[in-house]
């Protein structure tokens, strides 16, 4: 692991993932530049000492200058399913921006770049739990994307770039927004298991996953890899429900309504919807999340660079709520 000051470049910075990698790297004595857009909040960035590179991911010139006297780049900006976006949008940012990573990385001879992916790239998977070499089977314009994204950078690795992949698991912990209207459904009394709950659900602890992905940055096993960086643990989308509902001392979600008469109306929204360039009130993606599996392994990540998630799901869904709860978001 690096003992000296290095001079790091984090994309996304703005985001959950990417601001809090941007504060462990702060706390551990790297100056970090973030490239950020110039709408982009970046108060809590300025206030631990981040430098701004105000310039965007679709911008090959901007990530170029930005790249430039960079130890490591970590690229964690993408667009994750934003209502209202062309799939021209998620192409630009999610495979064409990587590109711009990688020329960055060659026009600065920048030491070690890691490319920030999805497990999403593998779909509905078959086997549990699957693993790094499992199918890919994306099943959406975001995880088509992420996957061109990832494919662009494995090419480059093996043409000579310094660098490894990483696919999270679904990320939460203090700070998370995106399953704030799981836990307000739960605590509410009304989170409905469309189709049972029976679908396998594998998080990633923000703390343990920002030291995977360092890990990614620094161990030398990791180069020219790629890892799933999830937590050790997986469970149904139901026992997930039943444990956040046990630390907001509420009832369990019982409520198992079929799943098929949700995904057919959101397909009739969409495809009423997208022509007219509306963005549709109900999404076939959406219905997705209760019936498509993820459970993944991290043992390659564990055995080449010594990953190792410390908060089971347990500890996580408690620190969560907690942080919920003095945010005021519950």
């Amino acid at each position: 692991m690096a003992t000296t000051k290095q001079r790091v470049l984090v994309t996304g910075a703005t985001g959950f993932t990417g601001g809090a990698l941007a504060k462990k790297l702060i706390e551990q004595g790297n100056d970090v530049i973030a490239l950020v857009r110039k709408t982009g909040k970046v108060d809590e960035l300025q206030s631990i000492g981040v430098e701004l590179a105000y310039g965007d991911i679709t911008n090959r010139d901007a990530v170029i200058s930005a790249a430039k006297g960079c130890d490591i780049i970590y690229h964690i900006a993408a667009v994750y399913r934003t209502a209202g976006h062309p799939d021209s949008y998620y192409e630009g940012v999610n495979t064409q921006g990587v590109q711009h990573v990688i020329d960055a990385a060659r026009a600065n001879s920048v030491g070690r770049t890691v490319h920030c992916s999805t497990i999403g790239v593998h779909g509905d998977i078959e086997e549990f739990p699957s693993n790094e070499k499992s199918p890919f089977n994306p099943g959406d314009i975001y995880q088509r994307t992420k996957l061109d994204g990832e494919e662009l950078f494995a090419k480059a690795m093996s043409e000579g770039l310094s660098g490894s992949i990483f696919r999270p698991g679904a990320i939460y912990g203090p700070g998370d927004l995106r399953l704030l209207k799981m836990f307000k459904q739960i605590k509410r009394g009304f989170f409905p298991l469309f189709g049972g709950g029976s679908n396998m659900y594998h998080l990633s602890y923000i703390d343990d996953l920002t030291d995977g992905i360092i890990l990614c940055g620094e161990h030398p096993n990791a180069v020219g890899e790629r890892f799933i960086l999830c937590s050790n643990e997986y469970g149904t989308l139901k026992e997930l429900g039943a444990l956040i509902a046990k630390h907001l001392d509420v009832k369990a979600p019982t409520f198992a309504p079929p799943v098929g008469p949700l995904m057919l109306a959101a397909r009739i929204c969409e495809a009423v919807c997208k022509p007219l360039g509306i963005d549709p009130p109900l999404h076939t993606r959406r219905v997705e999340f209760f019936v498509k599996s993820r459970a993944f392994s991290n043992a390659k990540a564990q055995k080449l660079i010594g990953y190792s998630p410390k908060i089971g799901t347990e500890e996580g869904v408690r620190r969560t709520i907690k942080w919920y709860q003095e945010n005021d978001l519950l």
